[in-house]
């Protein structure tokens, strides 16, 4: 579809929420990422401790990127709203990796080539793109505060951490007491994104690409750890 096309599509959902178009565009992208062979294996427990830890570092470069660009775009028209403190996950996930590699775990971290291309990503639309650095926004941490929690549980139950401690503690909002009433708001921060139709399906068009980078990723982790024959 060109732009003029697309902007025309756009156009006819006006009486439609942008929260509900981006949810609802990027439906097969987000499925085909979260019913991958290695996540099924994961979240069904039959994949080791080793397996989560290696999961746990991609993150870990991805998340990265995503807020050491957040200072920047602080007070950006577009993205500025959605740069909230309380969201903010790296801390957590450098507390889960000590717990799980030990204090020295940063000398062996090593991003997969598609986590690498994911984060040089998150990296290039926070230097040159907010309204594509919201759809990378929009996807993972959305997704922390939803699925996240499905998989918290059953690490948890798989290998023995402590309930909302160490090792899951990325998957733990503390500064957000209401998780279903901050998502509220935040899809309300999505309606309100200041973009006009065209530059909203490209947010649209970004977020398909988030996922795309999130199966690349799990299909580099399945090849890392195949379920012995």
């Amino acid at each position: 579809m060109d732009a003029t096309a697309t902007a025309a599509a756009s156009a006819t959902d006006a009486a439609t929420p942008f929260s509900t178009l981006i949810r609802v565009a990027s439906h097969e992208q987000h499925t085909e990422a979260e019913t991958s062979t290695f996540m099924s294996d994961l979240l069904g427990g039959r994949l080791s401790v080793d397996a989560y830890a290696r999961y746990t570092e991609q993150l870990w470069f991805v998340y990265r990127a995503l807020e050491d660009g957040a200072d920047s775009l602080a007070h950006d028209p577009v993205a500025g709203p959605f740069i909230q403190p309380e969201l903010m996950r790296t801390a957590e996930l450098e507390r889960d990796l000590a717990h799980l590699r030990g204090a020295d775990w940063r000398q062996g971290a090593e991003p997969l080539p598609a986590t690498a291309a994911y984060a040089a990503r998150v990296a290039e639309c926070a230097r040159d793109w907010p309204a594509g650095y919201v759809a990378h926004h929009y996807t993972r941490y959305l997704g922390d505060l939803s699925g996240g929690q499905i998989i918290r549980d059953k690490a948890e139950r798989t290998w023995g951490f402590e309930r909302k401690g160490d090792g899951v503690r990325f998957y733990v909002f503390e500064d957000i007491s209401n998780p279903a009433a901050f998502k509220r708001s935040y899809r309300e921060l999505l309606d309100q994104v200041n973009a006009d139709d065209l530059e909203k399906q490209r947010i649209i068009d970004e977020c398909k690409r988030a996922f795309d980078f999130n199966g690349a990723v799990f299909r580099e982790l399945g090849g890392e750890f195949p379920l012995s024959a």
